[in-house]
């Protein structure tokens, strides 16, 4: 796609192409700008923060131990299985600038789940946290690990805070199962003793691994995207193109609801912001929705990074529409469509946009975007990033005509190398240097393309194609519903039918209220034939809803 093309659907000033070797790689990117910004925050969490010079210093002693204590070397693999705590950057920094390629691991996992990623990862240590150890015990025995780390959610919040916290988990709440480690070592001590161990600077390029990110695994077993500190690089600076003249230099302050370990926040939240000396308030436990808001009430923020599941949660938690929003600038969504009644309230709560974007693992994730300046929501995804070309295919594999249906295949700097151990997988899905994402949208005359949905999800009724995201949209603009799924499920008439899972609001909702709704709003082949009402729906940590489980 020629970009000229779209010149008058983009922001003034926001530059078609980036460079993607700006920086050598993260390490240099670390270094450059935890210099720069020595003194400004850098993250806060539980009303604790770190400073620039403090996360250098702290990540520096890290790398030191990894590599004279456990002998590591530029290439290994090291996994982080920790949520939103100062210990994931401390780390995950520490891992980046000793050359070693990070696997980030939700902390949720399943024994059998973590033994397949540290497995085929051949991750050598690990950094958990200690809620999850007895998870690790399991399954320790069939992987490479060699090494590990436990460590504690108050352990970097100072020695009276952080045991008062470690305690009251560990022994009030009962949150820490026992476990049998007996190699493993504190990371309180970890720093303690890479401090006193001289930290051996490493050439990294931008075509070094540096992150193993591992799908989420809803489409069969994982699999690791091997992404190079030259995507990642790329990457932040296509998702910093996209928002130029918005940011000011150590004024900001994003909160981090969504766990770093996923790339979404990796890269718009962790990364994008050191270039601004930013602020990251880290949410150890977004799915508290009254903690959450309480915090959220000590700081000026300026951005949110989010999905669907948790900007809607936030609107319906009691005292949110209260916050001082005075200084927010951007609300960000992705990982899964932003609904239109979500978007919409979530503009009139917080009188700001709330931006639509697509990604996903492969791309380190951001493909394209909203424009900074979109007045409102239009249910579009955007434009493609600073350096991104999008095409739509056809079953065909031909290109469809604007307004049609099609493939998005993506083609950039940010696109992975392919998936570790698996050829297989990558020649699935990379051709010719193109990504075939699995997701279908449909492009209009200016350029912003729309998600139709996962081709994977699609429903088909009586030879008709029905996207689930259509049916969710119609069914959370009743009032008396707080979220919904559609899934298709088996119908001897039609080959599929649309059934629905339905979380209320109105508890004296019914299914013929329900059908009635879709009545109006939905042609009859689109309309749900089931309805099954559910407390809640299943999500996976970031709050992807789970149709898998559904079906």
């Amino acid at each position: 796609m020629e970009k000229i093309w779209l010149e008058k659907s983009y922001p003034p000033g926001v530059e078609f192409e980036i460079d993607p070797d700006k920086y050598s790689s993260l390490a240099e990117l670390f270094f450059k700008y935890t210099k720069l910004y020595n003194s400004n925050t850098a993250f806060i969490n539980m009303d604790v923060s770190i400073s620039y010079q403090e996360l250098a210093q702290q990540a520096t002693d890290f790398a030191a131990y990894l590599q004279k204590d456990l002998g590591y070397v530029k290439g290994d693999k090291f996994a982080i299985m920790i949520p939103n705590t100062l210990q994931y950057p401390i780390a995950l920094f520490g891992a980046l600038i000793a050359g070693l390629t990070v696997v980030n691991v939700n902390p949720l996992y399943t024994p059998r789940e973590l033994q397949h990623q540290l497995k085929d990862s051949g991750a050598k240590g690990i950094l958990i946290l200690e809620n999850f150890a007895h998870v690790l015990e399991k399954v320790i025995d069939d992987t490479d690990v060699e090494h590990v780390i436990t460590t504690g959610v108050g352990d970097r919040l100072g020695v009276l805070k952080g045991t008062l916290i470690n305690c009251v988990l560990k022994y009030v709440k009962k949150q820490v199962p026992a476990y049998h480690l007996p190699n493993a070592i504190k990371f309180n001590k970890v720093m303690a003793k890479g401090s006193k161990l001289s930290f051996s600077s490493v050439t990294v390029t931008g075509e070094d691994l540096a992150f193993l990110q591992y799908t989420g695994g809803t489409t069969g077993p994982s699999k690791g995207a091997m992404l190079t500190h030259r995507n990642m690089v790329a990457n932040l600076e296509q998702s910093n193109a996209a928002t130029k003249n918005v940011y000011e230099v150590g004024k900001e302050i994003m909160v981090t609801a969504l766990p770093l370990y996923h790339v979404y926040a990796l890269t718009s939240n962790c990364l994008c912001f050191m270039p601004f000396g930013g602020k990251n308030l880290l949410i150890t436990n977004p799915r508290d929705m009254d903690g959450f808001v309480k915090e959220l009430a000590k700081y000026p923020f300026t951005a949110i990074t989010g999905v669907n599941t948790l900007f809607n949660a936030l609107l319906h938690t009691p005292g949110f529409d209260k916050l001082d929003f005075s200084a927010l600038k951007l609300g960000f969504g992705g990982g899964m469509s932003v609904q239109r009644p979500v978007a919409e309230l979530w503009e009139k709560v917080t009188n700001t946009r709330l931006l639509e974007g697509y990604g996903l693992t492969e791309c380190a994730p951001l493909v394209s975007m909203s424009p900074y300046n979109q007045e409102t929501y239009n249910g579009t995804i955007g434009l493609p990033a600073s350096s991104t070309d999008v095409r739509l295919m056809g079953d065909d594999g031909k290109e469809v005509a604007i307004g049609e249906p099609g493939e998005m295949w993506v083609k950039g700097p940010q696109v992975m190398r392919g998936y570790h151990n698996r050829q297989d997988a990558t020649d699935e899905v990379l051709k010719d240097g193109w990504l075939a994402t699995g997701d279908i949208a449909t492009m209009d005359e200016n350029g912003f393309f729309t998600i139709v949905d996962r081709k994977k999800d699609m429903i088909i009724v009586s030879g008709f194609n029905v996207f689930p995201n259509e049916i969710e949209e119609v069914l959370v603009s009743h009032e008396g519903i707080l979220e919904a799924a559609a899934v298709a499920a088996p119908s001897d008439a039609t080959g599929e039918m649309v059934k629905v899972f339905v979380v209320r609001k109105d508890l004296n909702l019914t299914e013929r209220d329900v059908i009635e709704h879709c009545t109006e709003l939905l042609t009859n082949y689109k309309r749900p034939k089931e309805v099954v009402f559910l407390e809640e729906l299943p999500k996976t940590n970031v709050g992807k809803v789970l149709r898998k489980e559904l079906r």
